[in-house]
């Protein structure tokens, strides 16, 4: 299947062992700084040599041993034909050919050749997989060996220069190239091996550096990337000294581990100890970057073990860590939330699916090397995925190595499936909130000064503008097809749930060469959380160049609910503002039925009506809304049809011009034309039935206590809690705090609990002050100090701490 650039095509894996086989072609070099040959080197070591790597590299690529018996590797075989096949036919194998296949002609064009060769990678895969009709076919082996040779004389050799995307030349072209001449390596001519050798010394020679602009040190995924084009490099050219720069590159020990991948970050790329995983420095990007670069570690790993080169930086516990602190709350059954994958959710091959299934891989290549109290909660939490996914199934997904490790999974009977992971996660240095529950799952997309509110470029994601203003994602059990089934080149952009926008049209953004970030200008976007259990999350909108808007926005997720409050909505431009409730995809042929305080409304496309003074609505299989105040609400049945080529015209991961159409339901609030002061107030009650939410609305269990320009604050009176995010100083609920902040206090029997947090990162301190008397500290984190009284006062050094959260309980 041919996936986008940014597929873990390194994530892959088997749990068959194959013997090694003949050795590699003698292109390759002898050991850098030895006089014995490279093999005598390491047997000398008494370790795992080059001919047995190159072997487990193969392994990698083609998945080993199987059961061809089994119906989902049958499956997996009869696809990985079908793509051959295809390519095959359409493969230029004429002496006079300009390019090797028509739509990737000039082949001299970075990304043209780029994915030729990810062509061919995937021709010789086929050729090297028993049952496929290329298997172990002369005329095949012959076909791929011309066809590198051609792409190398025409297109891609030192000799060139690079123009264009780096990324293919330095990544792209030679790894695929390497894992080609892997596969063929006892076709290859020596002298072809040497060239490509030599090409990759040429583009991709150091993993720690880009190789166009040297000064520029290689972070997170990318560094990752190089560092497996390296050790592959290293291998077939039998060279320890490009295994060993491979190896160290993950640790970066020439620059004493300042971009290492094996620490946490404080700035730019990588993982951060809150679980935040950015890479280009401002984009909030765990789910395709950041599985990539779990992948390309867990390859590295898996490859090196037992080897003169293996992996023994004992800072590898960042990456375990990773699993469960950064991957595990945005990965729901499998899929990964649309918030975290940046602009790959143009990519019509690319789906939230499809990276979830690509984070699956890489951790269960993690798990057969990491310690087996890592490893076992993995495979527990990978199965609990992998069986509650009906809706696609990880075997559609999977490339023969992928499914040979899940296989072992799912056929363990020792291994339990997991849970669904619950909690409250405020990834406070990726502007991101999730908020977990048995049965459903909310993401809220902010942004800042500090993280990008969208990225664009090279074709991808030109609608995106609104994605990173507080889009609130819904995940529901029963409806994992939501954001995957032809969402994004169908949505109204406009009108993504939880944003409030400007109607203004917009043009594209992202149509040039390389890529662009957008960060709005304002400081606040983040929040607290209570327990792992409750939140308060926070985003001042200050809309960007060409709109006046203005607003506060706040959420606050409890057990289940969300409310979500806007104060201060101001705009002077002569448009409409619009707060968006909902906008749900209902399928091709959905007709969910809809209720209006009971009323049952009309189902037909192109419905549209203004419900006066509305309390309550509700959707068939998603759940119910409920509005604070009797509010004006604008419903809207329509049916949209979009292509993936709208929202994608890039080079290697365009969508096609194919018509998709899909059904939406859509609520919002009408905030009229130059709102001053407007504002917003409703609660989503997720999987509730229609008279759960009637019951809702008529007890008001959460009451909503301030939404104006000082403070916006909620009470839950049943779970004796409070929580309020204050825009600066002042008093709310009988808690007073001296700046910004948001502070979640919860009382429970003759225990207080309060949380804090500085979302704007403005303060070095902040006071916050009780309605409650207290006796003593029972716990507190070393940034909470208490002066006693009263009504005790809290002070907390937020300064530094990145809009983390600073707790204390009292009695």
């Amino acid at each position: 299947m041919n996936l986008s650039r940014r597929t873990v095509l390194a994530a892959t894996g088997a749990t068959a062992a194959i013997s090694a086989t003949t050795s590699a072609t003698s292109a390759g070099a002898a050991h850098a700084q030895s006089g014995d040959t490279a093999e005598e080197h390491v047997e000398a070591a008494g370790t795992v040599g080059f001919d047995a790597l190159l072997q487990r590299a193969e392994t990698l690529l083609t998945g080993g041993a199987f059961d061809p018996s089994d119906a989902d590797f049958a499956a997996a075989v009869a696809a990985l034909d079908a793509t051959a096949k295809g390519l095959w036919e359409a493969l230029d194998r004429g002496a006079g050919r300009t390019a090797l296949w028509p739509d990737l002609s000039p082949v001299t064009d970075p990304g043209n050749f780029g994915q030729s060769y990810t062509r061919l990678r995937t021709l010789a895969t086929a050729w090297a997989t028993p049952g496929t009709s290329l298997a172990g076919s002369a005329e095949a082996a012959d076909a791929l060996v011309a066809a590198l040779r051609f792409a190398h004389d025409t297109a891609y050799n030192p000799a060139k220069r690079e123009t264009g995307n780096w990324w293919f030349w330095e990544i792209g072209a030679p790894r695929a190239l390497m894992d080609c001449s892997v596969l063929l390596r006892d076709h290859l001519p020596a002298a072809d091996l040497a060239a490509y050798l030599a090409v990759v010394d040429r583009f991709c020679p150091d993993a720690d550096r880009r190789t166009n602009s040297p000064t520029l040190a290689e972070t997170g995924a990318n560094r990752t990337d190089k560092a497996v084009i390296v050790a592959l490099r290293g291998l077939l050219g039998q060279d320890a000294a490009k295994l060993a720069s491979a190896r160290d590159a993950l640790s970066d020990v020439r620059d004493s581990g300042r971009n290492s991948l094996f620490r946490y970050t404080s700035s730019g790329d990588g993982f951060y100890q809150d679980g935040s995983f950015v890479q280009h420095d401002v984009v909030a990007y765990t789910g395709t970057y950041g599985a990539v670069l779990l992948g390309g570690a867990a390859y590295l790993l898996s490859l090196l073990a037992d080897s003169e080169w293996a992996v023994a930086d004992p800072s590898v516990s960042v990456m375990y860590e990773a699993v469960e602190r950064s991957f595990a709350p945005v990965v729901f059954d499998g899929l990964m939330m649309d918030a975290v994958r940046g602009r790959a959710i143009s990519r019509e091959r690319a789906g939230d699916h499809r990276d979830g299934a690509a984070a699956v891989a890489a951790i269960l290549l993690l798990a057969t090397g990491a310690p087996a109290a890592y490893a076992d909660r993995w495979r527990e939490l990978v199965k609990g995925w992998l069986t509650r996914n009906r809706t696609t199934p990880f075997a559609s997904l999977a490339t023969l190595p992928q499914l040979a490790l899940a296989k072992a999974v799912l056929n363990d009977r020792t291994i339990h499936p997991g849970p669904r992971t619950t909690g409250h996660f405020v990834f406070a240095d990726m502007d991101r909130v999730v908020h977990r529950q048995a049965r459903w799952g909310c993401t809220l997309s902010l942004s800042s000064k500090r993280i990008s509110a969208y990225e664009a470029g090279n074709g991808e994601n030109l609608h995106g503008w609104y994605t990173g203003d507080g889009m609130t994602y819904l995940y529901d059990g029963d409806d994992l097809g939501q954001f995957n089934d032809g969402f994004w080149p169908t949505v109204d952009p406009y009108r993504l749930p939880g944003t409030t926008v400007d109607t203004r049209e917009r043009t594209d953004f992202g149509t040039d060469a390389g890529t662009s970030t957008y960060r709005p200008t304002n400081a606040v976007a983040g929040g607290a959380v209570l327990q792992e259990r409750y939140g308060a999350a926070a985003m001042e909108l200050i809309g960007p160049a060409g709109t006046t808007l203005r607003t506060k926005k706040s959420w606050f997720l409890l057990d289940n609910a969300v409310i979500a409050l806007g104060a201060d909505i101001s705009s002077s431009d002569g448009r409409a503002v619009e707060t968006i409730v909902e906008n749900r995809n209902l399928g091709p042929n959905g007709a969910q039925r809809l209720l209006v305080d009971g009323v049952r409304q009309p189902a037909q496309q192109g419905w549209t009506q203004k419900f006066g003074h509305a309390r309550w609505a509700h959707v068939d299989g998603v759940g119910g809304y409920v509005f604070a105040d009797p509010t004006d609400v604008h419903a809207l049945r329509e049916e949209r049809t979009g292509t993936w080529r709208a929202i994608n015209t890039g080079a290697d991961t365009g969508g096609s011009t194919d018509p998709v159409t899909r059904r939406y339901l859509t609520l919002w609030v009408d905030h009229g034309v130059s709102p001053a002061g407007a504002g917003y107030s409703y609660v989503l009650l997720p999987g509730a039935s229609a008279a759960a939410t009637a019951v809702w609305s008529h007890s008001r269990p959460v009451r909503i206590v301030a939404n104006d320009t000082t403070a916006q604050a909620v009470e839950a009176r049943r779970q004796g809690l409070t929580a309020v995010n204050f825009w600066g100083a002042g008093t709310v609920a009988g808690i007073s705090a001296s700046g910004p902040a948001s502070v979640l206090v919860q009382r429970r029997g003759r225990e207080l609990t309060a949380a804090v947090a500085d979302p704007s990162r403005t303060l070095t301190s902040l006071t916050v002050e009780l309605p409650f008397l207290v006796s003593r500290v029972v716990t507190a984190d070393d940034t909470v100090s208490l002066a006693p009284g009263r009504r005790p006062v809290l002070t907390v050094a937020v300064g530094g701490s990145r809009g983390h959260t600073h707790t204390a309980t009292f009695s």
